[in-house]
């Protein structure tokens, strides 16, 4: 990570020579705006506010944040249904089926690419084209993040600030983003739905452990199906929460590409239900003799997650998971949970995507994840 950031901050510098305000062979740091500054009109001081990040790192912010960029999917999905309008890019386009939930004068937004993650890196150039007056990160904080986002904030003029969140805290992370954009009245809305949702599942799981029903399960995902998201993955949070997740091994990958085992390992755990990521192997495990070896192939326990405009589970491991806890909460636990998945789902896109869901679209976005009406 340390040799990835070297090679961004190098490329930074490069970058800075081909914008106006930067020095003609000047360091950067002796001619770059301070973080987040904005240019004094007639001499007036700039007005800028402090912002402490959940690094403890104080940034100085502009007064009033006008435009936002976002360091990866997983902060793009937090920040999105707060404050669109904001958006100076994404960090990653939209697919087909992806963009009819993201309202249409969005989608021409560049693409900014991602600090953190596998599938390349954010686009400098880019970034200093679409002058954002901060750029956020969201989720799980790096072990270097702090340093990072400093050495971004001093060669770019441009601050960067970190905001944890995990499923049990989205709440007050979406309070944190309020006060960081001005969207305090949104803010609230999502938090409070999240709280609401949170503690309505939590107190169903309660009454699940004191019945001793809950299930054993496992994430298959990966163009075979033998990876699984491990117990202790960030990525894993939703399927911890709502089962008991038999992937338990000694060292866990980060990463949301989970841990590679083998068919031998997965007959041994035999979970009650399988759940395969959207772009897994779950069209042909059915007829498979290897993934017929067990119990819940066999009993038709296996189910694919739902996807739309983000897979629900696991990947990016945002906001969206609460869809995939109201889905697992029904899926596994239909005589505890009370209340109606569509009507939450439906309520979700609504108020996150400002999207009005219809029956035809819940049934495309739930086929093969729940089981057969009989």
């Amino acid at each position: 990570m340390k040799k990835r950031f070297t090679a961004l901050l190098c490329l930074l510098a490069l970058i800075c020579t081909l914008f106006s305000g930067c020095g003609q062979g000047a360091p950067a740091e002796s001619t770059a705006p301070a973080a987040g500054a904005a240019a004094p009109e007639s001499g007036a001081p700039a007005e800028t506010r402090e912002f402490t990040d959940s690094c403890g790192r104080t940034v100085a912010l502009p007064a009033e944040i006008k435009k936002i960029a976002v360091s990866g999917p997983l902060t793009q999905v937090y920040l999105f249904p707060l404050c669109p309008e904001l958006f100076a890019g994404f960090s990653s386009s939209f697919s087909e089926d992806a963009a009819k939930y993201i309202p249409e004068e969005y989608l021409s937004l560049p693409e900014l690419g991602q600090l953190y993650g596998g599938k390349g890196t954010m686009d400098l150039e880019a970034l200093l084209a679409a002058a954002p007056d901060v750029v956020i990160d969201v989720g799980e904080a790096k072990g270097s993040i702090a340093e990072d986002l400093d050495a971004l904030t001093e060669q770019t003029g441009i601050p960067f600030v970190h905001v944890d969140a995990t499923v049990a805290t989205a709440p007050e992370a979406y309070l944190r983003l309020g006060e960081l954009t001005g969207k305090t009245e949104k803010a609230q809305a999502l938090s409070d739905w999240c709280r609401e949702n949170y503690a309505m599942i939590e107190g169903m799981m309660a009454k699940v452990d004191a019945d001793g029903a809950r299930k054993n399960i496992v994430y298959c995902l990966g163009d075979k199906g033998l990876n699984v998201l491990a117990q202790g993955s960030f990525h894993a949070e939703t399927l911890n929460m709502l089962g008991n997740n038999v992937a338990e091994l000694t060292e866990v990958v980060s990463s949301g590409l989970g841990n590679e085992v083998d068919a031998e390992q997965l007959i041994l755990w035999n979970p009650d239900v399988i759940i395969f990521a959207p772009d897994s192997v779950y069209d042909s495990v059915g007829t498979d003799p290897v993934w017929q070896q067990l119990d819940a192939v066999k009993s038709g326990q296996f189910y694919k997650t739902p996807v739309g405009p983000y897979g629900w589970l696991a990947s990016p491991p945002s906001v969206q998971r609460y869809l995939g806890m109201l889905w697992l909460g029904a899926l596994l636990y239909p005589d505890y949970a009370e209340y109606d998945l569509q009507e939450k789902v439906t309520e979700y896109y609504g108020l996150f995507y400002g999207y009005e869901l219809t029956d035809a679209d819940y049934a495309a976005l739930t086929a093969n994840s729940l089981p057969a009406e009989k």
